[in-house]
């Protein structure tokens, strides 16, 4: 069974296009203080090189909580400002979750700071950061975000120039799964419980107050992209 395994994912021309090595960095890694609460403490990356959209977005910006591992997927362009990455947060982030009082970002120390530094503008507050972080400093992290990478640009290759308007189905997806380091799912270290999946709504009679051919589209959809992160 296992050299069967082995001799798919050397076939599959999705696997190959989107495995990358994962090696933990060289050198000492430092032990990261924990926040306790959810949404306190954030890793931030950006996957580029998508296809582009109808409206030119060609990256996704990965946002995780390092508690609860619950995240946000953001479609974004490559040439966007730093104010326009602030006020993304704004708009999708902040209204969700507060302020955060740490930043881990694969940008480094410059791209947490400066983008800091436009989210106060936009809030119109001081509030300052307590602690950045190199990502060498945590390799559990990285590796949850390499693995999210790579279920992402999964699905940027197979729905192509439409990936955006999949975004919403990848994010639930991942959100309503079980993860193994909170041994849940993110919802439910979130919440408390998994949120109700599209793929269970002609079960309660969903169905008769929303379009049929809408719920059916987004059912497939749903178990479609469940299909292909397991295949990650």
């Amino acid at each position: 069974m296992k050299r069967d395994i082995v001799d798919f994912v050397a076939k599959c021309p999705n696997c190959q296009q989107v495995k990358v090595e994962h090696q933990i960095p060289g050198g000492m890694t430092q032990e990261i203080n924990i926040r306790t609460w959810k949404w306190e403490v954030i890793n931030m990356d950006f996957i580029t090189g998508f296809p582009h959209t109808r409206t030119n977005l060609d990256s996704i910006w990965v946002i995780v909580d390092r508690v609860t591992k619950s995240a946000h997927f953001l479609a974004v362009k490559t040439i966007d400002l730093m104010e326009d990455y602030a006020r993304l947060y704004i708009d999708k982030i902040f209204g969700l979750h507060g302020i955060p009082l740490s930043i881990i970002s694969d940008g480094g120390p410059q791209f947490t700071s400066h983008f800091w530094k436009s989210f106060q503008r936009g809030i119109a507050t001081q509030v300052n950061l307590s602690k950045t972080f190199h990502p060498q400093t945590d390799a559990k992290a990285n590796r949850t975000i390499q693995t999210l990478e790579d279920r992402l640009i999964t699905c940027g290759v197979n729905f192509k120039g439409s990936w955006d308007d999949h975004l919403p189905l990848i994010e639930f997806t991942y959100n309503n799964s079980f993860h193994s380091i909170v041994e849940m799912a993110s919802y439910k270290t979130l919440c408390g419980r998994r949120s109700m999946p599209p793929i269970g709504w002609s079960e309660v009679g969903e169905v008769a107050l929303i379009r049929p051919d809408s719920v059916h589209e987004a059912m497939e959809k749903v178990q479609l992209i469940r299909d292909r992160l397991k295949t990650t």
